[in-house]
């Protein structure tokens, strides 16, 4: 069974269907309902007509009859808006499907990924993208804010959009979260949704696309989450993103129904404040969730508390033992054990070696 893919959405792929289309009709079910607006294969012919080539083809291929474009409410299915979408890719050689004043070449999403894929961690890889947007065009501007805890992703027009304004702003900012989600292989759910445009007549797939409240005529375009993601490493690498590109692997957001932030949450936890987080009820209260909740999504996580915890004393013990002259007992019961005979024999096996041999070795 074909999903949807994220490479869709980033365009860099062969097809590379990213319209905002293609993504209503892959977020929904994989059933033959018509669910996707007709606007959105408006926006696609408008981009045909501003480069002067016949739809026709493209059309018949998924089977977009001329009563269903002429009527303003229709709806069609997942199939035809990812034929359409991929024959406009390809025909039209232009990865933004008519959005700015100039194409997009061939690769131009492509390029962005790999220049974020060697990021340390989310945040700096969605500065660059942000960043290295301009490079391929300067209608719009992206630009990454923190505020307490809310990141937001916000899209600054620098030109007039005209009718294709909606279907690229959407589309760019599912793209940019799209990508975020790929990146660390986790759900990342958004508290908001803001768009500076009208409220549209088919308001009701942006639940589907964005998955949070979604508020129109605002002051600007953008989109929100934990700033707390920022901070997860990438668990993507160049094969990785390599075997993305050539094999056009059908991947989507709704694809990634773990969220991977609580692994870290409960690290930087239990690394902030060893002292005062001696159980799994401290730690729970801590996250504002019960003992059971904190177990339960760790597990659904592939993880669990006691290796995240040897993960974080195993790295205390490390550079206490490295860094300091404290005693191997001090070291124990900074890192949680009862007594240094306990502390031995979990540092053992940890490292193969005993802490005064770990710290002999790494003395000059």
């Amino acid at each position: 069974m074909r999903q949807a893919s994220i490479l869709h959405d980033l365009m860099i792929s062969n097809p590379p269907p990213s319209s905002v289309d293609h993504l209503v009709q892959h977020c929904l079910p994989r059933i033959a309902k018509a669910l996707t607006p007709i606007a959105f294969v408006q926006c696609i012919l408008a981009a045909y007509t501003k480069y002067g080539i016949d739809p026709t083809q493209a059309l018949a291929e998924a089977q977009i009859t001329p009563d269903q474009l002429a009527n303003s409410e229709a709806r069609i299915t997942a199939g035809q808006m990812e034929k359409i979408s991929g024959a406009a890719m390809r025909q039209l050689d232009d990865e933004g499907l008519g959005w700015f004043s100039r194409r997009l070449p061939w690769g131009s999403y492509g390029m962005l990924a790999r220049a974020s894929i060697s990021a340390p961690n989310l945040g700096v890889a969605l500065k660059r993208w942000c960043r290295h947007h301009r490079l391929i065009t300067d209608d719009i501007v992206l630009s990454l804010s923190v505020h307490d805890d809310t990141a937001t992703v916000t899209i600054t027009e620098q030109a007039q959009l005209g009718t294709l304004r909606e279907f690229c702003l959407v589309s760019v900012l599912r793209n940019i979260h799209g990508l975020a989600c790929w990146l660390i292989d986790s759900r990342i759910p958004l508290t908001a949704a803001h768009f500076a445009f009208s409220t549209p007549a088919h308001q009701d797939i942006y639940q589907v696309l964005f998955s949070a409240p979604a508020h129109f005529q605002q002051g600007l375009t953008a989109i929100s989450f934990d700033s707390h993601y920022l901070h997860l490493p990438l668990r993507r690498d160049e094969p990785a993103l390599c075997q993305m590109l050539q094999r056009a692997l059908p991947l989507t957001v709704l694809q990634y129904r773990r969220d991977r932030l609580l692994v870290q949450r409960v690290r930087q936890a239990l690394a902030s404040q060893p002292d005062h987080i001696h159980c799994a009820e401290d730690l729970a209260t801590r996250l504002a969730m019960s003992a059971r909740t904190l177990h339960r999504q760790l597990k659904s996580e592939g993880a669990s508390l006691q290796a995240i915890k040897d993960e974080v004393r195993q790295a205390r013990a490390c550079e206490l033992l490295l860094r300091s002259q404290r005693s191997i007992q001090q070291i124990a019961q900074a890192t949680g054990f009862h007594n240094e005979k306990s502390f031995s024999r979990a540092f053992r096996g940890w490292r193969g070696q005993s802490p005064s041999e770990y710290r002999r070795a790494g003395k000059p």
